[in-house]
C-alpha cells in the first residue's frame, strides 16, 4: 500500500513539474503579439514617448489617403488592359508623380486588409481576419499617431471593420461614415456624421467627396492635417453615377485567357469547384449580368471615383498645396473578372492580391517616376508617419516606400507574405499562405486535400501554368517553404485565429450550370435554377470566346 501511494505521488509531482516546464517554455518563447488580447497598444497620454522623431523633418506633410474598394492594379486607364476602362484623373496623377505597379495587399478581404494599413501589421498580427467580428480595443491606428503629433485628422467614408458598425473610430477628429458595405444611393441607413444620424442625400461617391472636400476647407488653424478618403466604390453591386450610365456599354470585353480548366493547368480542385459557387464564373455573383457586362458596369461605377480624385487634386491646386501635399492612391483589394474562372478576390492570384497604388507630392517625387519592387498595405502606416517627420514603431510589420518613390536605394523585401483564413460565410476557399517574390510565387494551402501552387511570373504572368510537380523547380518549392515557414515564426503567424460563427453560408450552386467536376458534398449545397432569360455570355463551360453582349440585359438596382 505505501508503495503504491508513494507512485502515485511522485506520478502526480512529475505530471505537475512537466506542466510547469511546458507553461513555463510557452512563457518563454511566447510571440510578442501573438493574439488580440497582446496586440500593440499605445498609451494616449504618453505624449510622444512612443514615437521617435525624424531629425530635420520639416516640413511636415499634410496627407490625404484615398482608399477604393475592389479595384484591381490593372484598371487604370493609362495600362490599357481593357478598352473600356477610363480614369484620366488617376492617369493624371500617376504622370505627375510615381505609379507602383507591383503594389499588393497582404489579405484579399476588405476588413483585413484596411487593418493592415491602418496598423501596418499582418492580419494574423492584429486578428483582423474576416469583414464580421469586432476589431481588438487595444489596436493603434496610424492616425492616433498623428494626432499626438499635432494634426488634425478626418475620416470620411466606408469603415467596414467590425462588422456593421458605423460609429466614430479612436485617431481621427472628424468622423463621416456607414453601416457595412453603404448603399450608392440613398437608403434608410443614411450616414453617420460624428455620431449624428444624418441622411444621405445622392450618390455617395460624390457625397464623400463633398464632405471630405467641406471639411478641408471648413479647418480651422494652421495645424497640418491628414484625410482618409474611402470610398464605396467599386465595390458589387456595381451602380455608377447616371451621367455615368452606359458609357462602356459598347466596347468589346477581352476575356482572360486562364477563364476556363483547359487553360489553368493543373488548377488545384478547389478552384475548379468554385466555378459554380458563389465566387464563381457559373454562377450570377449578385447578379444577372454576364462577366463582360459585369465588367463595363464596373468601369462605369469607377469614373465616380476618378472624378472624386480630380476634385481634391484641384481643391490643392486651388489653395496651393499641391507640390506639398502627399497623395496616395490604393485599392483595399483587387478583384478577378473570370480569372482561373473566378469571380471576386480572397485568392492569391495577382488579380486578387495585387492593387493600383499612386504616390503623389512634387516637391518630393518626380514626375513619372515608376517603383518596381514588391509594396503592400502594411507599408501604408510607416509611409505617412515618416511624411509626417516620425518613425514607425518598431512592431510595424511593414516599411516606408516613401525613399523608393523618392528614387532612393534602400534595403527592401525579396518577398511579401500573403495570408488568408477560411470564412464560413463563404467556404469554398481554403486557408492559404502564399510568398510572393519578384519571379516565382508559392501558394500553400491548409486543411484542404489539394495541390500546392507555383507559378514563374516571369515566363507566365497570367498563372496558367502550376509548376508544383515539376522535377527542375523542386529545389525553388522547398527554398520557398522554408521561406514562407520562417516569416510565418518570426511574424508570430503560426496559428489559425478562430472566431464564433457570423452571418449565413453563400454555399449555393446552379443545377445544370457547370460542365466543371464537383468534389464537394452535393447535400451541403442549396441549389438553385438559374433565373430565366440568363445572358448567354457565361456559357455552361465557361468558353471564353462566346463574349457577345446582348442588348437587352436588366441590370439591378
Amino acid at each position: 500500500m505505501k508503495i503504491t501511494k508513494i507512485l502515485a505521488f511522485v506520478t502526480n509531482l512529475f505530471l505537475c513539474l512537466s506542466s510547469i516546464i511546458f507553461c513555463l517554455a510557452q512563457t518563454y518563447n511566447a510571440p510578442a503579439y501573438p493574439t488580440a488580447a497582446a496586440a500593440p497598444h499605445v498609451n494616449q497620454d504618453a505624449g510622444l514617448s512612443q514615437l521617435q522623431k525624424i531629425p530635420d523633418a520639416r516640413p511636415r506633410r499634410n496627407i490625404i489617403f484615398i482608399l477604393t474598394d475592389d479595384h484591381r492594379y490593372d484598371a487604370l486607364g493609362f495600362l490599357k488592359a481593357q478598352t473600356f476602362i477610363r480614369t484620366p484623373h488617376l492617369d493624371r496623377m500617376a504622370a505627375n508623380g510615381a505609379h507602383l505597379p507591383n503594389a499588393f495587399v497582404t489579405t484579399a478581404l476588405c476588413s483585413p486588409s484596411r487593418a493592415s494599413i491602418l496598423t501596418g501589421l499582418y492580419a494574423h498580427k492584429h486578428t483582423v481576419v474576416d469583414n464580421n467580428n469586432p476589431v481588438p480595443s487595444n489596436l493603434v491606428f496610424y492616425p492616433q499617431y498623428l494626432q499626438q503629433a499635432g494634426y488634425e485628422t478626418a475620416m470620411v467614408g466606408k469603415w467596414h471593420m467590425g462588422g456593421e458598425t458605423d460609429a466614430p473610430q479612436r485617431g481621427f477628429d472628424h468622423w463621416v461614415s456607414f453601416k457595412g458595405q453603404g448603399t450608392y444611393l440613398p437608403s434608410q441607413n443614411g450616414l453617420n456624421v460624428n455620431g449624428r444620424r444624418v441622411p444621405q442625400q445622392g450618390y455617395i461617391t460624390d457625397e464623400l467627396t463633398q464632405y471630405a472636400l467641406d471639411w478641408l476647407r471648413e479647418r480651422k488653424g494652421d495645424k497640418p492635417f491628414m484625410l482618409y478618403l474611402s470610398h464605396k466604390g467599386v465595390h458589387a453591386d456595381f451602380v455608377p453615377a447616371e451621367r455615368h450610365r452606359n458609357q462602356a456599354a459598347n466596347h468589346a470585353f477581352a476575356p482572360p485567357r486562364t477563364m476556363t480548366p483547359a487553360t489553368h493547368e493543373g488548377a488545384p480542385m478547389w478552384v475548379q469547384n468554385q466555378r459554380n459557387s458563389w465566387h464563381g464564373v457559373d454562377f450570377p455573383y449578385h447578379s444577372d449580368l454576364d462577366i463582360g457586362e459585369y465588367y463595363r458596369r464596373y468601369a462605369e461605377t469607377l469614373l465616380g471615383v476618378d472624378e472624386s480624385i480630380g476634385r481634391v487634386l484641384d481643391y490643392l491646386k486651388e489653395r496651393g498645396l499641391l507640390d506639398s501635399t502627399l497623395v496616395i492612391y490604393m485599392g483595399d483589394n483587387g478583384f478577378a473578372f473570370g480569372e482561373h474562372g473566378l469571380i471576386d478576390k480572397r485568392t492569391a492570384y495577382e488579380e486578387s492580391m495585387r492593387v493600383p497604388m499612386i504616390a503623389h507630392c512634387p516637391e518630393l517625387i518626380k514626375p513619372n517616376t515608376k517603383v518596381n519592387l514588391v509594396v503592400a498595405n502594411i507599408d501604408i502606416a510607416p509611409t505617412l508617419l515618416e511624411a509626417a517627420g516620425l518613425k514607425a514603431p518598431a512592431y510595424m510589420d511593414g516599411k516606408s516606400f516613401l525613399p523608393l518613390a523618392q528614387g532612393k536605394q534602400i534595403p527592401w523585401r525579396d518577398a511579401l507574405l500573403y495570408e488568408y483564413y477560411w470564412e464560413r460565410n463563404f467556404p469554398q476557399t481554403p486557408t492559404m499562405h502564399a510568398l510572393r517574390g519578384d519571379r516565382y510565387k508559392y501558394i500553400h494551402y491548409h486543411g484542404i486535400w489539394d495541390t500546392d501552387e507555383l507559378y514563374d511570373l516571369q515566363s507566365d504572368p497570367l498563372e496558367a501554368k502550376n509548376l508544383i510537380t515539376s522535377e527542375q523547380h523542386q529545389p525553388i518549392i522547398k527554398d520557398m517553404n522554408q521561406q514562407l515557414f520562417d516569416l510565418l515564426t518570426n511574424t508570430q503567424g503560426m496559428s489559425i485565429p478562430l472566431y464564433r460563427d457570423a452571418g449565413r453560408q453563400q454555399n449555393l450552386r446552379l443545377t445544370g450550370r457547370s460542365s466543371a467536376p464537383a468534389e464537394f458534398p452535393a447535400h451541403l449545397m442549396r441549389k438553385v435554377s438559374p433565373p430565366a432569360g440568363t445572358p448567354g455570355e457565361r456559357a455552361p463551360t465557361g468558353d471564353p470566346t462566346k463574349t457577345g453582349a446582348p442588348t437587352d440585359v436588366k441590370t439591378k438596382p
